[in-house]
């Protein structure tokens, strides 16, 4: 049986980014483990995905002492367990997790690229990020960016050649579960009882945001907007779904406060099941600075709603201007309050968006289609190294 080792920095990645893959690889022949940090979901993960798993913690910043450590730590592990594949994710894992594969040997050496921190930093720290990027890929045998425009700012910056990188099918890391984010009869009594809860009225238009509550993710940008909106009209509500992370990416205290006094936000907080959170919804904002190639603005169109993203990688292939929803710049308030106003008065453009949601995302990034043709290419990978 081909052995297959998954790292990801924390295991919160393995749970919502990669959710369902490592099951249908190990369905397909591989003897899947996972390695992430430790948290209690990690053997619960591995329960879900009937795969093995070690911890080994690795910090997300830039902690030298504590990334040698790990690295030891991750070259002990794979000389143990002489895998086949090692595919990594997130850029910390990529970076100790290819360095480590590459030390032992290990034939195929993969990485996803989701998303670079570093296209929000400046000056040495940006320097490293990208040292660090470089060496990543100088260490993996493939390249997966999960966007074109990804891809291509690789390109631009020069961290390795275009032969070395390929976007599978139309982009994502994992495609989405088409039947699972969909209206169902119970997910319908949920959003019921939630918008209750929430006291949320039938004629209430409600802006959604899902994701980490910090500025990377536009949060100042948006709750300033909403400010706008929701003074010229009152029946509009900001539900926000997702942690804040103050210790990474802080929000400033004056907006910390207006999410905190404005009776017309709503904070639910994380939220593993974010499906009746969609169902109440009537868009999606989402106005990241940026991105990989999210799997929020996909699950919400499954759910027929329309999104404003900014023009971003991914963000800008998984919407098309005006017929899932509106692409704006980032970092630019006014142009998001414009936006924000046009989906709410426009009712014409709006109901146009919302028909076309669910079908534009059914038809590209159908889960099992894209785990599809990952198979093909760990496949392709092995015929090539004479394993079978």
């Amino acid at each position: 049986m081909v052995k297959l080792v998954r790292i990801t920095t924390v295991p919160i990645s393995l749970d919502k980014l990669l959710q369902g893959q490592l099951k249908y690889m190990r369905g397909n022949g591989f003897d899947v483990k996972m390695i992430s940090s430790w948290d209690e979901k990690l053997p619960l993960i591995a329960e879900r995905e009937t795969s093995g798993y070690v911890a080994i913690n690795m910090k997300r910043a830039i902690s030298p002492f504590d990334d040698i450590i790990s690295l030891i730590k991750l070259i002990k592990t794979l000389k143990k367990l002489k895998p086949d594949i090692v595919h990594t994710h997130t850029p910390k894992a990529g970076l100790l997790g290819m360095c480590a594969a590459w030390l032992v040997k290990t034939p195929i050496r993969l990485h996803t690229v989701a998303g670079l921190p570093l296209m929000e930093t400046t000056g040495v720290k940006r320097n490293i990020l990208e040292a660090a990027e470089r060496w990543t890929y100088r260490f993996a045998n493939k390249v997966y960016p999960n966007s074109k425009n990804l891809q291509q700012f690789i390109l631009d910056n020069r961290f390795c050649s275009a032969s070395k990188l390929k976007v599978i099918g139309n982009g994502s890391s994992n495609g989405i579960n088409t039947e699972n984010f969909k209206l169902t009869d119970s997910v319908v009594e949920q959003a019921r009882q939630l918008k209750s809860k929430l006291l949320i009225g039938e004629q209430d238009f409600v802006f959604t945001f899902v994701g980490r509550l910090v500025k990377d993710k536009g949060i100042e940008e948006l709750v300033q907007s909403f400010s706008v909106i929701n003074k010229k009209h009152p029946k509009t509500r900001l539900l926000l779904v997702g942690p804040f992370e103050p210790e990474l990416d802080p929000l400033s205290n004056d907006c910390l406060i207006k999410i905190q006094s404005n009776k017309t936000i709503i904070n639910a907080g994380f939220q593993n099941d974010i499906k009746p959170y969609l169902a109440i919804s009537s868009a999606l904002v989402f106005p990241s600075y940026r991105e990989g190639f999210p799997n929020v603005p996909m699950q919400a169109g499954c759910f027929n709603l329309p999104a404003i993203v900014t023009n971003i990688n991914g963000c800008n292939e998984i919407i098309n201007q005006g017929e899932n929803g509106l692409i704006i710049p980032p970092k630019n308030i006014e142009a998001l309050t414009d936006a924000m106003e046009r989906l709410f008065t426009d009712k014409l453009l709006y109901n146009k968006m919302k028909i076309n949601a669910r079908k534009m995302i059914v038809d590209r990034y159908e889960q099992t289609y894209f785990w599809s043709l990952l198979l093909k290419e760990y496949q392709q990978h092995l015929k090539q190294h004479g394993i079978s």
